[in-house]
């Protein structure tokens, strides 16, 4: 097998970069040495996307694209550079062209969405009360709570923001459904995968934070993509 390639990891509404940290400490025992994790503002998808493609356009090789929840979004959007190889979304969002994550989600409300709460600045939040249950049902409580205090707020417009030209459409893909999954219906995350042909999906029964609560298959599917794309 040739050298692993570059793994950029993108994070989705209510945390930052360190929600992948199980999946970094888990990717690096395994080899990965050219791991890189953007830290998105959340003020739109064309800010996040460009976020996205600035990191990889500072990788010199192949690059493993993988996004959580709105990060499959960013992915979607920022994926059509030429050094993106492929596409990993775990429990996330992957809208077609003109479809946005809220447009999804109302077509499907995901069963946590009366947990989400606007504030006076035009942020979205997830009830700090309500974060475990919503969220991270299946990690721990302290680490919930970490989680629920340091959640980083969305703009609420970027919910509506449109993906423009799908890259999943031109690059091989791999997805993970949760099926315990409370931001986004489960049954969203399976319609999506199926439109784009995944060559592997896999069902996990996890939270939405499945990066956090189950990193070992998730690395394993990130991994398997790395192989296929580099064997």
């Amino acid at each position: 097998m040739a050298d692993k390639p570059a793994v950029v990891l993108v994070h989705g509404f209510w945390g930052g970069a360190a929600h992948w940290s199980n999946v970094i400490v888990e990717l690096h025992r395994r080899g990965f040495t050219d791991l890189h994790a953007v830290e998105n503002p959340l003020t739109s998808l064309a800010d996040d996307a460009e976020r996205t493609r600035k990191m990889v356009r500072q990788v010199d090789g192949p690059v493993v694209l993988v996004g959580h929840s709105y990060g499959g979004a960013v992915i979607t959007e920022a994926g059509d550079l030429p050094n993106v190889a492929g596409l990993v979304y775990i429990a996330a969002f992957a809208p077609d062209a003109g479809e946005s994550p809220g447009q999804i989600s109302q077509e499907l409300p995901p069963a946590a969405f009366e947990n989400i709460a606007p504030d006076s600045d035009g942020y979205l939040w997830i009830k700090q009360d309500k974060f475990r249950e919503s969220f991270c049902q299946d990690l721990g409580a302290d680490e919930a709570l970490v989680m629920a205090v340091t959640q980083k707020a969305p703009l609420a417009s970027t919910f509506g923001d449109a993906v423009t030209a799908p890259a999943w459409r031109k690059k091989p893909v791999w997805y993970q459904v949760s099926t315990q999954d409370r931001m986004i219906h489960p049954d969203n995350e399976r319609r999506m995968a199926q439109r784009m042909n995944p060559r592997k999906l896999i069902e996990l029964d996890a939270s939405h934070a499945s990066l956090a609560s189950q990193p070992g298959p998730v690395t394993d599917l990130i991994e398997t993509a790395a192989g296929e794309l580099t064997g």
